[in-house]
Parts: structure tokens; C-alpha cells; sequence
């Protein structure tokens, strides 16, 4: 499973012009579902991203978790973090996982980040969605659960 988790002022997702998930302070989280994520790779990324100290303290440190500073998180799903563009133009999307189970994952991942007390926007799963945001920092971290170690 994989994540760009992009530390924002603001963020937003629309579809068709219908904003379905809006958030101030907090963190953007793009996730992509690969063949071969199960429960374990949902728990690390949620639990990776609902603890990451990317936030400053009053030393001007990221020292601070989105708990910490009252963070929200829009979550977006997006099967391209699984592209594959070595060969050719046109990248490959086989690497990713099939529309059902990644759901399933992804709001798996909603739910655990949610049990973790925080509050959780999202897009809609296999829409076509504008996605805005303000990125802090900037600061944008690539999370993978296969790279744990």
C-alpha cells in the first residue's frame, strides 16, 4: 500500500463540481492499493500517518502529530501511485490492485485513521476528481508499507 501524505493549510475534492470533502490543517493523503496488500499494510499506513511528528512545535521543530495540532486528513484514493512508466510512454497500471479489493482497503484505511480519533474527509472511490490543495511547507512524505524495514 502506498501513500503521498502532503502536509496542507487546505485541501479539497470535488467531483462534478460537488464538493464531497473539505479540510483546514491537516494532511492530503493520496492512497494506492497494491496486488498483494492485505490487513497488516492498512494498519502500518494508518497508523504511520496518524502518528507522523511533521507538525512544528513552539521551537519551530516537527515535533507535533496531527492529533497534537488538531489535524484533519482527506483521504483520496488513487490507483496511479501503482504506475509504471520505465517502459515506454504510457505507464502500466498492473501492479495495482483490482477496483473491489482496493476499496475494501482503502476504507479500511478511513475507518482505522477515523478509530484513531481523527477527523476523516474523503473523494468518492473510482470517480473522476479535482482535488485542490495548499501545500504547507511544502512538506510531502512517500509512505510505502513494503518498505517498512
Amino acid at each position: 500500500m502506498r501513500a503521498v501524505v502532503q502536509r496542507v493549510s487546505r485541501a479539497q475534492v470535488r467531483v462534478g463540481g460537488e464538493v464531497l470533502g473539505a479540510i483546514d490543517h491537516g494532511f492530503l493523503v493520496l492512497v494506492g492499493c497494491g496486488q498483494g496488500d492485505a490487513d497488516g499494510d492498512v494498519e502500518y499506513l494508518a497508523d504511520k500517518v496518524a502518528n507522523l511528528r511533521v507538525f512544528e512545535d513552539d521551537a519551530g521543530l516537527m515535533n507535533r502529530s496531527l492529533a497534537e495540532v488538531g489535524g484533519a486528513v482527506l483521504a483520496v484514493s488513487q490507483f496511479t501511485l501503482y504506475g509504471d512508466a520505465r517502459k515506454g510512454r504510457r505507464p502500466s497500471f498492473g501492479e495495482a490492485l483490482a477496483p473491489e479489493p482496493a476499496q475494501a482497503l482503502y476504507e479500511q484505511f478511513v475507518s482505522r485513521l477515523r478509530s484513531a480519533g481523527l477527523r476523516v474527509e474523503t473523494g468518492r472511490f473510482r470517480a473522476m476528481m479535482d482535488v485542490e490543495l495548499v501545500n504547507c511547507g511544502p512538506v510531502t512524505l512517500l509512505l510505502d508499507s513494503r518498505r517498512q524495514f
